[in-house]
């Protein structure tokens, strides 16, 4: 039986940081213009421990495709109820947000619907054209599931012309069975690799979560297999278990081991790598794209 580690104090702190600047206006500001749309995110959706950071920038990740999974990945907080129809309004109403809230860099993301045929696929088309039609000058980052290993889905999203195309391993191969049910760590390599050989100067992405029980060996392997398909961008975060009834933290990583992941990933080839015990997938995705960019 998996143990589950203690919290260290310092890590309390700056969640209990991020749940207060979620009282601030700016931060209940954004809630309501989001609650005013009916839009969903990641942001609440995944309790993601950023919230009120992000909030309090006017900025949030859209959760398109409703906020119900059809995967039973042990680690995300998404509902697993039974999925709704895609809603034909919804790629208009992420638009008009980002429009209005003057986003030079909008991330956007879904539950896995393998319920659907393209899994969702036309539907972030869908949203990518219309965040384009409205704002010209805002990047795109759509972080898709596995689509089932459809290409002609990838495909969709690609032709879309998003700016960054991120997909998630999540963690290492050794624990895809345990953590990530339904999943396949080859699968999603393929993705990666399917999606700069259809478009090469799309900039691939990819995120980690630490603490599951990886060893320092694993995650190098999974950088190095990563920059071998093409992946570019990098982030790595502390998984943070939302209940009890998920995935138990097997350890919390110090501070100073992110600095060295860091260097690890790139040496081993990635170009640019967000890590910190609370980087997300979308964290400051804009920064990190313009890092790149910048050369």
């Amino acid at each position: 039986m998996r143990h589950r580690a203690s919290i260290p104090d310092w890590l309390k702190k700056s969640v209990g940081k991020n749940k207060a600047a979620l009282r601030q206006d700016e931060s209940r500001a954004t809630a309501r213009a989001l609650a005013d749309k009916n839009l969903h995110t990641v942001c609440v959706e995944a309790l993601c421990p950023n919230r009120g950071e992000c909030y309090c920038r006017g900025e949030a990740t859209f959760l398109i495709l409703g906020d119900r999974c059809t995967r039973g990945c042990r680690f995300c907080a998404v509902s697993r109820a039974k999925p709704l129809p895609p809603d034909p309004g919804e790629p208009l109403r992420v638009a008009q947000t980002v429009k209005k809230w003057n986003l030079q860099f909008a991330v956007l993301t879904s539950p896995t619907r393998d319920d659907l045929p393209d899994g969702g696929a036309e539907h972030y088309a869908r949203a990518i054209n219309e965040i384009h039609r409205l704002s010209p000058q805002t990047g795109t980052e759509p972080l898709v599931p596995d689509f089932a290993g459809d290409a002609a889905a990838l495909e969709t999203v690609l032709n879309a012309g998003p700016s960054v195309l991120a997909h998630n391993v999540e963690t290492v191969p050794s624990l895809y069975a345990a953590v990530r049910a339904g999943a396949d760590y080859r699968r999603s390599l393929k993705l990666i690799s399917r999606a700069k050989k259809h478009s090469p100067r799309i900039i691939a992405k990819s995120g980690l979560m630490l603490g599951l029980g990886e060893t320092k060996t694993e995650l190098r392997n999974v950088f190095r297999d990563l920059a071998a398909n093409g992946c570019e961008l990098l982030t790595l975060g502390q998984y943070l278990a939302p209940s009890k009834e998920h995935f138990p933290v097997q350890r919390y990583l110090e501070p100073a081991e992110y600095d060295e992941l860091r260097a690890i990933a790139l040496t081993a080839g990635l170009k640019a790598v967000l890590a910190g015990p609370l980087v997300r997938s979308s964290y400051k995705a804009g920064e990190l794209y313009r890092r790149l960019s910048a050369g």
